[in-house]
């Protein structure tokens, strides 16, 4: 489908896993900024739907973080978990079209099959589509997968605003994937496609670390009949060793209730430098005045400007 021509919407959208971190900041301003500078509407969104990892009061202090940065969200912020009759609705047209199945593999089993397949070590683990024309005798059903096109019609293509044009073949690089998780929790895939097409998101800005994730969701906006929002993929933050900043690997919150000054040099101006951003300001109401049009000409600067 065409890449809308609606209004500019976008979106921040966290998971309550635990406080923002820097990774998550540099996220936040991207998105909050090329929201300014479309004269755009700027959505929050909680992802919450990892419910063994959301930790009690981090969406709040998330809300407080923004604030405290001066980065203010248009209208209400939702949360996912009071979503989820939107998740059951896409999955019942996705079924109902015939493009879901039952898989009973466990993640051991998936992986032993692609050591048997001789995937190098840190490849992509590709679903060998073990249970895509039914269950083995004795299987139970575990997760729910999309089945995805084989051949020329596997291969989904995307220019990126930060990285440029993408290709990815749906087949070979990721097989049928997850839509509801063998737990019961909507997969990330499917609620992250539902919601962008309910709230109407018509660019999306987020971090690097999901440029792989694109071409499914594009697939999954094709099978449900919802327009493609352009996207810009911004770098991820690592820590000393290299490793992406995140809950996992220990990354510490930005944001420790330190005066708003301190916030600034501690956080704020670090994150634009971050993102190539020429911003030497002294308070935070006069950092967003130089940051939106330095994000402008970042802009200017990228291999596809929209």
């Amino acid at each position: 489908m065409p890449i809308t021509t609606a209004p500019y919407i976008g979106r921040f959208a966290p998971s309550p896993s635990g406080p923002l971190h820097m990774g998550s900041l540099v996220a936040a301003m991207a998105s909050y900024l090329d929201a300014k500078v479309h004269l755009g509407t700027w959505l929050l969104r909680i992802e919450d739907l990892d419910y063994e990892r959301n930790v009690e009061g981090a969406d709040m202090a998330i809300l407080a973080s923004l604030q405290r940065c001066g980065m203010h969200w248009d209208g209400e912020a939702t949360w996912q978990s009071r979503r989820l009759p939107l998740y059951a609705a896409a999955l019942k047209q996705l079924q109902d079209d015939g493009l879901v199945y039952a898989c009973g593999c466990s993640r051991k089993e998936i992986h032993d099959s692609v050591v048997r397949a001789n995937v190098p070590k840190g490849g992509a683990a590709v679903y060998p589509g073990t249970c895509r024309h039914g269950l083995a005798p004795g299987k139970t059903a575990r997760a729910l997968r999309l089945r995805v096109p084989q051949g020329a019609d596997a291969a989904y293509a995307f220019a990126d605003c930060w990285h440029g044009p993408q290709r990815q073949d749906l087949a070979s690089g990721v097989g049928d994937f997850i839509v509801r998780r063998g737990d019961g929790y909507w997969a990330y895939q499917l609620a992250v496609v539902v919601d962008d097409g309910a709230q109407g998101v018509t660019r999306v800005v987020r971090g690097a670390d999901l440029l792989d994730s694109t071409p499914r969701q594009l697939y999954l906006q094709d099978m449900l009949g919802l327009p493609h929002p352009g996207f810009l993929h911004v770098p991820v933050v690592n820590n000393d060793i290299g490793e992406k900043l995140s809950k996992q690997t220990g990354a510490l919150a930005f944001d420790t209730g330190t005066p708003a000054a301190e916030l600034l040099a501690s956080a704020l101006l670090p994150a634009a430098r971050f993102l190539g951003l020429d911003v030497r300001a002294d308070n935070t109401q006069a950092f967003w005045r130089q940051a939106i049009p330095a994000w402008a000409q970042r802009l200017a600067q990228l291999p596809e400007r929209a």
